[in-house]
Order: structure tokens, then C-alpha cells, then sequence
């Protein structure tokens, strides 16, 4: 593999896209030709426009698999059913999150101007991380302009070379990748399995470790078994990230979290990410944990040091839903009540759906192509839904996702099911499309791994 200064680790497959494997199904390892140092023959040099004609043999493949992907824009009027987006509490167009969002833009202008350590932290930056850290009963907070980087800096800047990450196989493709960047090791353990985790530790010979799982799960919306999980890192001295996406806003008192809930929100061993897209219907995430672990990320995360700031807008987006959320918080329990009604509703109507501990919904599809098709047809139909296949599903499985609002009135509820179950693929079988079904036949196998997984204790 090509050497760098700092070589990321590249963990084993687990089941899907939600593995530490290459994040596209067609990646290859590096081998000397792929060096750009190394002198070529005169005649093996390809033509200008032929230098990225790798790329149609990739997307061809990836057609042919049912997994090709596309931008489609929206207008701002769409009149279609919205179970695709993460407007959790549906406060994305709320007025008073509109206008906080408006006033920050007239105050402090339409951009950071600077990373967070120079000209990027503004006073609305600090309120918002006091406010978020006090509604979800943790010592501190810090914001970054996405989850996603917010799940890079807590993994790289809390482990590192003898550190061992203990890691949830169905974890969210953030973690995955600050796994990866984090040059720690990497011990990937079955789903919601407390048991391997607590395998995993007890195995582990060094003085750092690290559990990470998400709180709620964003392709089924299953919930992590977190007060087993900390009682198991207690027990061996390890520390405990939660990624509480899909949990703030929905679960806990209020909307408080997922840690919230389980009484973990503040404890000095354990540290949480969160999204502001999600329920709090702006831009950006955060990291929240004890005042010593956040001084640090501030300190050495990256993608804190290296990155412009969160824009004002979304900032105070965020602040105006926070705010209206701890005055509402009644809006939590109503999204919660409106994902189990769609799945009742979608059971009933005898579909595979998951009985959900948040507000995520899922439906299984019988192929990625089935899926596709039943996404369009319901969108064609006035309700647009999530379509997720392989890679982007951890059981390799398709299917359509429904994320609830706690706006949806019952009519609404009613129009969903109804849709949704009228354009059914009622037969056929799903198809395991995962690596090698879309690798290229010259493609070199993948790299060799250097991470390990964990069965289940109760399994040879």
C-alpha cells in the first residue's frame, strides 16, 4: 500500500456499507504502479482523454447492480409527502427558526470568515454550545460545520496508536471513517452485542480504549443498549462515544438525548456527537462531553483546527430550534408516536417494517432495483421516502427509510401507509450486493486488513 506519514487503518468488511472496508466497492488496493513517482513506459502511457476510463467501467458496473445514484434538486414549493429528509420535529421552515436564521445573517453576515481558532467563533457560536451542552446535561460542547466532521475530531483526537476502539458493525460511515483515521485498533464487534464488547475489552492489553456505537441506528432505528454498554466500560476502565443523531430532539425528556435517557448525559467517562441537521432543522454538529475532553478537541481535532467555522445562519437556525424545542417538548413524543404509527400501519398492511425506538422507519425491499422503483413510485405519487441499498446498508438488504415528523397530522399518517403499501413489490428475493459484486474483473482483491472481529460469545 502507498506509504504515507500517517497511514490510516483499513479495518476488515463487516456486513455493508456501515464497514471499516473501502468506502466504494470497486476501491483497490495500491500497488507500485499506482505510484506517480515511478517512471512508466513510453507505450503504457494512456491517451489524455483516456486517463479516467476506469470511471465508465466503475459506473457501468454499478448500474448494472441497481446502484447507481443521482442528484435530483428540489424546488422550494415540492408539494410531495416529505419521509425523506431528517426534519425530525419539522422545524426546518418553522417561522421563529427561519428568523433566528435571518436575524444571525444580518448581524454577523453570511459566513464565518475563519476557523473557529481565528476569526470563526462568534458570541451566537458560544451561545449555542452553552445552551446545547445545558439542554443535553453535559459539562461543554463544541460546534463544527458538520456531524460528520464532529465524529472525525472525537475519534482522532481521543485515540491513537495503542488505543483499541471497540466498534458496533453497523455504526454510521462517519465513524467508520475516523476509525480509519484514527491509526488506532480497530476491533469490530456484532450488532447491539454488549457481550463482545465486554470480549473485546477484556482482550485488550493497553491502558486506552474506546467504545463507540451509535445511539439510534439510521438505517432501522434500533436503539444501542447504552446503559449496558457503559456498565460494561466501567468495568474495564474504558471510555464511552455515543452518536446521538437520530436520538436528539426525539428521545429523552423533551428531546434531551439519547444519554439523557439512559442517565449517562454528563458522566466524566463518556462523550457524545450530535447533528444539527437533524432535529434541530439547520446545519453543523457538535461534540459534547466533559469541559477537559472538549478543551482538548479544541486543542488538537482537525477538523475543528483546519475548518472554517459554521456559518451564522446556521447557527442561529440551530439556537432558534433548540430554543423552541425546550418550549415545546411535546414535539419530541409526537415524532416518536408518528413512527410507530407508520409502522404499525406498514406492518399491518403485511410489509417488512421495523418496529422503531425513535424516528426512523425502514421497509424491506426484495432487490436494489425493487427498491428504486417502489422509491419512485411512491414519490410519483406525492410521498417522497429514503431509498438505501448496498453499500449504504449494513445487512447488504434494501430498503426504503421513513424518517417521522412530529408536524404530520393523522391524514397525513394515513396517506403515507396508504402509498406506500399500494406500490409494494409484493415478490423475488433481494440480491447480496456487496463488494465483489461490483468490482471490476481487472481490479486488483483489496487490500489485506489489520483489524479483527469479535463474534458473538455465544457462537464458535
Amino acid at each position: 500500500m502507498a506509504q504515507h506519514p500517517v497511514q490510516p487503518t483499513t479495518p476488515a468488511p463487516a456486513p455493508g456499507d456501515r464497514s471499516l472496508s473501502a468506502p466504494d466497492a470497486t476501491a483497490h488496493s495500491a500497488s507500485r504502479d499506482d505510484d506517480p513517482h515511478r517512471a512508466r513506459p513510453e507505450h503504457a502511457a494512456p491517451a489524455p482523454a483516456a486517463v479516467f476510463d476506469w470511471i465508465d467501467r466503475r459506473t457501468e458496473l454499478r448500474r448494472r447492480a441497481g446502484l447507481s445514484r443521482h442528484l435530483r434538486p428540489r424546488p422550494a414549493d415540492d408539494p410531495v409527502l416529505d419521509l425523506a429528509g431528517n426534519d425530525y420535529l419539522g422545524l426546518v421552515r418553522h417561522p421563529r427558526v427561519v428568523r433566528a436564521a435571518t436575524e444571525a445573517v444580518a448581524r454577523w453576515g453570511g459566513g464565518a470568515t475563519g476557523s473557529r481558532l481565528v476569526t470563526g467563533t462568534t458570541q451566537l457560536h458560544q451561545e449555542l454550545e452553552e445552551e446545547l451542552a445545558d439542554f443535553c446535561g453535559f459539562e461543554a460542547a463544541l460546534v463544527f460545520s458538520s456531524g460528520y466532521a464532529a465524529n472525525l475530531a472525537a475519534l482522532t483526537a481521543l485515540t491513537g496508536p495503542g488505543t483499541l476502539i471497540v466498534f458496533d458493525a453497523y455504526n454510521h460511515a462517519s465513524l467508520v471513517d475516523g476509525c480509519r483515521l484514527s491509526r488506532a485498533k480497530v476491533t469490530q464487534v456484532p450488532h447491539r452485542e454488549p457481550g463482545a464488547v465486554r470480549t473485546a475489552l477484556t482482550e485488550h492489553g493497553g491502558d486506552r480504549a474506546l467504545v463507540v456505537t451509535d445511539s439510534v441506528f439510521s438505517v432501522d432505528g434500533d436503539a444501542a443498549p447504552l446503559t449496558e454498554l457503559a456498565r460494561t466500560c466501567r468495568a474495564q476502565g474504558a471510555a464511552l462515544l455515543v452518536d446521538d443523531a437520530h436520538g436528539l430532539g426525539v428521545v429523552g425528556d423533551g428531546g434531551s438525548g439519547a444519554l439523557s435517557a439512559a442517565g449517562l448525559a454528563g458522566s466524566p467517562d463518556v462523550v457524545a456527537t450530535v447533528t444539527l441537521s437533524k432535529s434541530l432543522g439547520s446545519q453543523g454538529g457538535a461534540v459534547l462531553g466533559p469541559r477537559r475532553v472538549i478543551r482538548h478537541l479544541t486543542e488538537t481535532a482537525r477538523t475543528f483546527i483546519f475548518d472554517t467555522g459554521l456559518a451564522p445562519a446556521s447557527v442561529g437556525a440551530a439556537l432558534g430550534a433548540l430554543r423552541l424545542l425546550r418550549e415545546e417538548p411535546e414535539r419530541a413524543a409526537r415524532a416518536r408516536e408518528v413512527a410507530r404509527r407508520l409502522s404499525t400501519g406498514l406492518a399491518a398492511a403485511g410489509l417488512e417494517a421495523s418496529v422503531p425506538d425513535a424516528a426512523v422507519v425502514s421497509v424491506r425491499a426484495p432487490s436494489p432495483e425493487a427498491a428504486v422503483t417502489w422509491a419512485q413510485a411512491c414519490r410519483e405519487a406525492g410521498v417522497a421516502v429514503g431509498c438505501f441499498r448496498p453499500p449504504s446498508t449494513p445487512d447488504r438488504h434494501s430498503r426504503l427509510r421513513l424518517t417521522a415528523r412530529g408536524d404530520l397530522t393523522d391524514d397525513q399518517i394515513e396517506r403515507a401507509v396508504t402509498v406506500i403499501s399500494r406500490w409494494a413489490p409484493r415478490s423475488g428475493t433481494d440480491t447480496a450486493c456487496g463488494r465483489g459484486s461490483v468490482r471490476a474483473a481487472d481490479d486488483p482483491p483489496p487490500a489485506p486488513s489489520v483489524m479483527r472481529t469479535v463474534k458473538r460469545p455465544d457462537r464458535a
